[in-house]
């Protein structure tokens, strides 16, 4: 098994269905540069904020609420940050795709 114990990692931390709300979890040092790039800035640490989700043009994603965990205050113990969106698996992977964009590598399982 291979570690990558320096990678930022990204993936989906809800169940993909119908649930009305879904999350993305980022962990490691690029973290506070995904949150600038995808929210605008970065949330103040460990406060839930409602901000806008944007593409790389500035558009609309979505709007929910992020939370950013500096380390080493976080349950891994990096940077973490969380964006919690609606439901859905579109919206989802669209999410996770623009924190890969931004230099994440997608979380394995487990």
């Amino acid at each position: 098994m291979v570690e990558h114990t320096q990678d930022t990692i990204a993936a989906i931390a809800t169940a993909s269905g119908a649930g009305g709300i879904g999350i993305v979890r980022v962990s490691g040092a690029l973290s506070q540069s995904i949150a600038k790039a995808v929210l605008g800035h970065c949330p103040p640490p460990r406060h839930a904020a409602y901000l806008a989700f944007q593409d790389a043009e500035g558009q609309l994603i979505d709007r929910g609420i992020a939370i950013y965990y500096p380390n080493p205050h976080s349950y891994t113990g990096e940077d973490v940050l969380e964006l919690q969106a609606h439901g859905g698996t579109a919206l989802m992977q669209i999410l996770l795709a623009r924190c890969i964009v931004l230099g994440a590598r997608q979380a394995m399982p487990g």
